[in-house]
């Protein structure tokens, strides 16, 4: 999101997590900017019965965790290495400076925590109010419109993953799956689900 040279211009630094490692914990003070080199980190909730929901999953060159650096509250939410990482930290402070002295870099800043929120606010809709088949529909949707093409789109979740991040139980999405592949809305290939 923000150039690698603008980064280390304002002071990042480069750190490696291992997979599994925490790097954000949910009702901590926020002080630092995050954005991923590569790698994948996923930001989660988890419920007083131990059940993870997904907020969301991160990818090479995108940030996370930004709200409360630019809101002064605490996360609402904690984040973890899925596979080994490397990622750019940069303190909220030279963060600030870097969006003041870059007004480009801050309006590109401020529509991809737009686009964050336009999501939030779709799949709650769709956690909160449809079946199961839409629900999963909704979020490979969003995810082709965002990584994918118009040509097959091949989904890069687990079938867990597609259950964290829609609020359902890992059996209840593969039964979906299979009957939405019986209605042709997507194919599976090889087990890898495509639209």
């Amino acid at each position: 999101m923000i150039s690698e040279i603008l980064l280390l211009k304002y002071g990042a630094t480069i750190e490696n997590v291992d997979a599994s490692e925490i790097i954000i914990s949910e009702k901590k003070r926020a002080d630092f900017y995050f954005q991923i080199k590569i790698g994948e980190v996923k930001m989660f909730n988890l419920n007083e019965q131990g059940k993870e929901f997904v907020q969301g999953i991160f990818y090479d060159g995108e940030s996370f965790g930004e709200p409360p650096l630019l809101g002064d509250f605490k996360y609402p939410a904690s984040a973890v290495a899925v596979k080994p990482t490397e990622l750019y930290k940069l303190s909220k402070t030279k963060l600030f400076e870097l969006l003041v002295d870059n007004p480009e870099v801050n309006l590109k800043f401020t529509k991809a925590l737009a686009k964050r929120l336009y999501y939030k606010a779709t799949i709650l809709k769709e956690i909160s109010v449809h079946p199961p088949e839409h629900r999963i529909l909704a979020l490979i949707d969003f995810l082709k419109n965002k990584y994918g093409t118009e040509e097959l789109f091949q989904v890069e979740l687990t079938r867990q993953q597609i259950a964290d991040l829609t609020g359902q139980r890992v059996e209840t999405v593969i039964r979906a799956i299979k009957q939405l592949e019986l209605d042709g809305e997507l194919k599976l290939i090889k087990h890898k689900v495509f639209r």
